[in-house]
């Protein structure tokens, strides 16, 4: 296990709608989770990255204020950013540290603080990461990109609002367990087909909703790893992909092609299938980006998503569990945290640390974080001893 890289520690601070607190603040509190039941102190980190998107807030190039605020200088430290995938990238490079050689551990630090900006100043921020020259000045928001996926798995499988709709309800089940999540209350198919239209086919519930917040991972070399946590979790599987920021030559809207490709990479560097997969988190920005995730990761064929989600096979106790934190749509979506929060809930999954929403005998878990309309992708597969 020398040269294995493992998660020796993970943290996440609430997700809020609006905190009341600097980004530092924010990350502080995931990163004393974080360290907490490791026998690991700050100055023992000898390299951090810090993953978020630009211009939700004021300071320029936060790595080295958030390092110094959670005393983990003068080790390095690196900003790293892929949109909404950018801790899931951030996991990747750190992985590859600690494999090269250069560092044994490294502490991937995601937070975003996006109440600084109106909902109208934040859309706009977010279709930046679309074409800037081609598409995003034509009107295109994320919850456009999204309904052209879900209007052509419509018309092409017969999908229906009401499926979609029971995407959100699940969400909501977990959701209302999670004391880190924004959104704790259950609703109904009803109440998600009856929310305002937003872009058509997708309502108010079928979205999910800025946030702020931060989550904190710590990766050790195999040998450290054993050290320092009797809970350690290995990274077994990276996939990652990149398209085109533009969409119009998508040859289909019916999937996100990256998310396939980087779930067979993960799949081939693991040696395993997603047959295999006990648990999952997968990237819930809109109720239709959950059920194109069943099938690019392969729990499903093409079309056939909205069979699990009917039959109930990804709530606990079912087939595939996935997002039974209440994924994006319940927890909230601050950009730059959310991959590393999922990274969390699987880790503490294959840990058997989730309480009510354990999936007993977890094994292995995967994770599918998507940037933007489909530009980037990252798939990591972990499992334990």
């Amino acid at each position: 296990m020398k040269t294995d890289v493992a998660i020796v520690g993970v943290g996440q601070s609430p997700f809020y709608r609006k905190c009341g607190m600097a980004e530092r603040e924010l990350c502080f509190i995931a990163f004393q989770e974080a360290i907490k039941d490791i026998n690991l102190r700050p100055e023992q980190i000898d390299a951090s990255i810090v993953c978020s998107a630009p211009e939700y807030d004021k300071q320029r190039s936060p790595a080295a204020v958030i390092a110094d605020y959670l005393g983990i200088i003068p080790a390095p430290s690196f900003n790293l950013e892929t949109l909404c995938c950018s801790s899931s990238a951030g996991l990747r490079q750190a992985y590859s540290l600690i494999k090269s050689g250069l560092h044994q551990v490294v502490a991937v630090i995601g937070f975003q603080k996006m109440s600084e900006l109106t909902s109208r100043e934040a859309a706009e921020r977010m279709v930046r990461g679309g074409d800037v020259q081609w598409e995003s000045p034509f009107g295109l928001t994320m919850p456009a990109y999204f309904a052209m996926v879900a209007s052509a798995h419509m018309a092409q499988y017969g999908t229906t609002p009401e499926q979609l709709a029971q995407v959100r309800v699940k969400s909501c089940i977990y959701g209302e367990i999670n004391d880190k999540a924004v959104y704790r209350k259950r609703i109904s198919v009803e109440d998600v087909l009856n929310s305002e239209m937003v872009t058509s086919p997708l309502k108010k519930f079928d979205c999910c909703a800025n946030a702020d917040g931060a989550a904190v991972i710590i990766l050790a070399s195999g040998e450290i790893a054993r050290r320092v946590t009797d809970k350690p979790v290995w990274i077994l599987g990276l996939g990652a992909s990149t398209r085109s920021a533009a969409l119009a030559g998508r040859l289909s809207f019916t999937n996100i092609p990256v998310a396939r490709e980087a779930s067979q990479a993960a799949y081939e560097m693991a040696g395993i299938g997603p047959e295999d997969i006990d648990v999952a988190e997968v990237h819930d920005c809109f109720t239709i980006a959950e059920i194109v995730a069943y099938e690019d990761c392969g729990f499903a064929k093409p079309g056939e998503g909205t069979r699990l989600i009917e039959e109930k096979q990804t709530y606990v106790g079912g087939r595939i569990p996935v997002n039974v934190d209440g994924g994006l749509l319940s927890k909230g979506h601050p950009i730059g945290a959310t991959g590393a929060s999922q990274i969390r809930t699987i880790t503490r999954q294959l840990r058997g640390e989730c309480g009510k929403t354990q999936v007993e005998g977890a094994k292995f878990g995967l994770i599918h974080n998507v940037g933007g309309p489909g530009l980037y992708c990252y798939v990591t597969i972990l499992g334990r001893d």
